[in-house]
């Protein structure tokens, strides 16, 4: 899906940046990699570690997307979010990657290993580490 057509659709529009929002977002994501960072690594925890880390991700997009006037309701519209409107094409493919991954997980009931997990997660905090440079721009 491209920007056009989330915005068409109704599942990203134009919104009034909100910086109490934008800081709560921030907050919250800091705290979901604090809560993945207290959980330890085993086959049990490592679905619950990879959600908390994506959840966090996906809130700093959130915040990312609002600073720049935008509304975003649909994950996969990150994606577009970065690559169009951010012209953030490698970034927009590694959370496309990662947004599949979890999705995996989540919906479709795939096992996660331990070091699918730390991989992923690693991943998730490369990007984190990127969008929040891009927050402060």
């Amino acid at each position: 899906m491209d920007w056009e057509e989330c915005c068409n659709k109704r599942i990203a529009k134009e919104a009034k940046p909100d910086e109490d929002m934008i800081n709560s977002l921030v907050k919250s994501s800091k705290n979901k990699m604090e809560s993945e960072s207290k959980l330890s690594m085993d086959n049990i925890t490592a679905a619950s570690k990879l959600s908390l880390a994506y959840d966090s991700l996906r809130e700093l997009l959130e915040a990312l997307a609002l600073k720049n006037g935008f509304k975003v309701y649909n994950h996969e519209c990150y994606t577009a979010f970065l690559r169009e409107v951010l012209s953030e094409s490698h970034q927009a493919e590694e959370f496309d990657e990662i947004r599949k991954a979890r999705n995996s997980v989540n919906y479709y009931g795939k096992e996660v290993s331990e070091q699918e997990a730390k991989e992923m997660i690693l991943r998730i905090k490369a990007l984190r580490a990127l969008v929040s440079k891009l927050l402060v721009r």
